[in-house]
């Protein structure tokens, strides 16, 4: 009996341990990207929901962050329900986010002063529980916030997107700050898919996946977020060959 006993506790506490990590559960529920060489690397398959994610520019791209917007506004469009965005700076280019499958009528604008506003907006939201994703736009994301979205996420099982957005160059620095989020992507603006016949192509993207608990380090090159808010991994800009494998780049 007490050898059942030291078992139970023993499994308990390696359940919690696990919990503390970051660990996914069992039963966790995900967002496939639909491409099975993304889905591949995540744990669980795909973004888990209850959780915080987090994404930002690249490249040129690292101040206007226009790129992780995009990826953010496809994730969101692939959830079910309202999407409560929360920002300071209302400058979203709505139709570039209605082509990434993200429709007008699904948001709900959250706008305020401060970035303690949108911390603040984003945790009620996710406490609330009712929105397919709740997505913030942020510079800063100290480790303290970042947790209390996170656990706020955790409890309604909603999805929790930050944006990390800079005014300066200088501020990105910070991105390589520790958070709570379970996945850090950037996404960096490549030249866009080549066409047999003059024009622009389908626009391309470097996704790299920066972090995972629980998994490792990858990155990709992606098409851009379709009208359903959907990615496919295309060939590769530096060859032409099929890309037909991803690049890990160490334990996440």
């Amino acid at each position: 009996m007490a050898q059942m006993s030291a078992s139970t506790i023993i499994s308990e506490l390696r359940e919690r341990i696990a919990h503390l990590e970051g660990g996914i559960a069992r039963n966790a529920i995900v967002l496939p990207f639909g491409v099975p060489e993304i889905d591949r690397v995540l744990p669980g398959g795909g973004l888990t929901f209850g959780a915080l994610h987090e994404f930002a520019g690249g490249g040129t791209g690292t101040v206007n962050g226009a790129a992780a917007a995009l990826m953010v506004a496809g994730i969101a469009a692939r959830t079910t329900g309202k999407i409560l965005w929360c920002l300071t700076r209302p400058d979203l280019f709505f139709p570039a986010i209605s082509q990434a499958g993200l429709h007008p009528d699904r948001v709900i604008f959250c706008e305020g002063d401060k970035e303690e506003d949108v911390l603040a907006s984003m945790e009620e939201g996710l406490t609330f529980g009712g929105f397919g994703a709740v997505v913030g736009e942020l510079v800063r994301l100290p480790m303290t916030a970042s947790r209390r979205l996170h656990l706020a996420a955790e409890k309604t099982g909603t999805m929790a997107l930050a944006v990390r957005r800079w005014r300066r160059q200088a501020e990105a620095s910070d991105y390589g700050q520790p958070t709570a989020s379970t996945s850090r992507w950037r996404i960096s603006v490549l030249p866009s898919e080549p066409l047999p016949v003059a024009g622009v192509g389908r626009a391309r993207w470097l996704a790299e996946l920066m972090r995972v608990k629980a998994g490792e380090c990858a990155e990709f090159e992606i098409g851009a977020c379709d009208a359903e808010g959907r990615i496919c991994l295309l060939p590769l800009s530096g060859d032409g060959s099929d890309q037909t494998a991803w690049r890990t780049r160490g334990a996440g």
